[in-house]
């Protein structure tokens, strides 16, 4: 049996191969072997439709978020612009017009 690599998204170890890719069947995540052999050690972020995103884009929110603390509420289809990607729960710090500096959860957002 050989021996494949970990999934570099969960740790899973529980990859296979399906062609020339791998995929990790605990978080549905597919790469390539060359991504593997090259180590590349960025950060990976996707929105609520799978799309990746990268410092710099612009999001729109999909749906109402309360704010903790706060009776503020940050509306469905707020535009979101020069996001920063950081690792944590919370994965895009972001200024928001009229509310300030926050951090949002990617699957609560969709590149536009």
């Amino acid at each position: 049996m050989t021996n494949l690599p970990n999934c570099p998204k969960c740790n899973s170890e529980y990859t296979y191969e399906d062609g020339n890719l791998f995929v990790c069947p605990e978080c549905a995540y597919e790469w390539s072997a060359e991504a593997t052999e090259e180590a590349d050690d960025s950060l990976i972020v996707k929105d609520a439709n799978g799309t990746l995103l990268v410092d710099g884009d612009t999001v729109s929110v999909i749906k109402d978020l309360k704010i903790k603390g706060s009776s503020s509420v940050v509306k469905i289809g707020t535009k979101v612009k020069n996001i920063r990607l950081v690792e944590g729960d919370h994965n895009i710090d972001c200024r928001i017009d009229g509310i300030g500096a926050m951090k949002l959860k990617s699957e609560f957002v969709k590149k536009i």
